[in-house]
């Protein structure tokens, strides 16, 4: 009893290491590609979406293709980083990262679902609301982040409201809002983490 009080201690001990530590398992280079990747993406929806208000199914298959994709490889590295690092503090602070982040994943992609299949009227409505629930997400991991990157989240709370607020009409899904909110956040995103983490350290 005494033995299994003892770890639940170094437990607890470990994880109150790992949310006052600052974590660097984000990468600048990772959150720089995945913000080009969106800039590409708007471009390639100008040519491939021509009309996302009789095609959102293609769209939807564009943009979650894109985030799934962005997932996958900070997912890799995240893994692999905390895998190198043998540290136990390490996978503790990569495990609380996913954790703060995860909810806003899971709540854009049940929006995402509902729109689709309830009420794809309102589908003007979703990079807006990607872009809220993102920066809410950003605003939940930051206490694990350097201070500057409150302001990303920032970033995207401002941008989501300025989709909802032109979004309607001859603006329905253009590809400015996405290139405007998933590409310019994360290379926001990323010169902070550059400029706070990668520049001062070298690592």
């Amino acid at each position: 009893m005494e033995l299994r009080e003892a770890l639940q201690q170094i437990s607890d001990i470990r994880q109150q290491m790992a949310r006052s530590e600052v974590f660097r398992g984000y990468r600048s280079l990772t959150v720089g590609a995945s913000g080009v990747l969106g800039l590409l993406a708007a471009a390639v929806q100008t040519r491939w979406v021509a009309d996302p208000a009789t095609d959102l199914e293609r769209y939807l298959v564009l943009w979650v293709g894109v985030a799934a994709l962005s997932a996958v490889i900070a997912g890799v590295e995240l893994a692999m980083r905390a895998y190198k690092s043998g540290s136990g503090l390490a996978r503790d602070m990569t495990r609380l990262a996913v954790e703060q982040f995860l909810p806003c994943v899971v709540v854009g992609a049940l929006l995402t679902i509902c729109i689709y299949r309830s009420a794809p009227a309102v589908a003007w409505m979703l990079p807006g609301l990607w872009s809220l629930v993102f920066g809410l997400g950003v605003f939940a991991s930051s206490r694990l982040l350097p201070p500057l990157v409150s302001w990303v989240g920032l970033y995207y709370v401002v941008c989501g409201c300025v989709c909802l607020y032109w979004g309607q009409g001859r603006n329905f899904l253009a590809p400015w809002e996405m290139a405007l909110c998933f590409g310019g956040g994360q290379l926001l995103c990323a010169a902070i983490l550059y400029w706070t983490l990668e520049r001062k350290h070298g690592s």
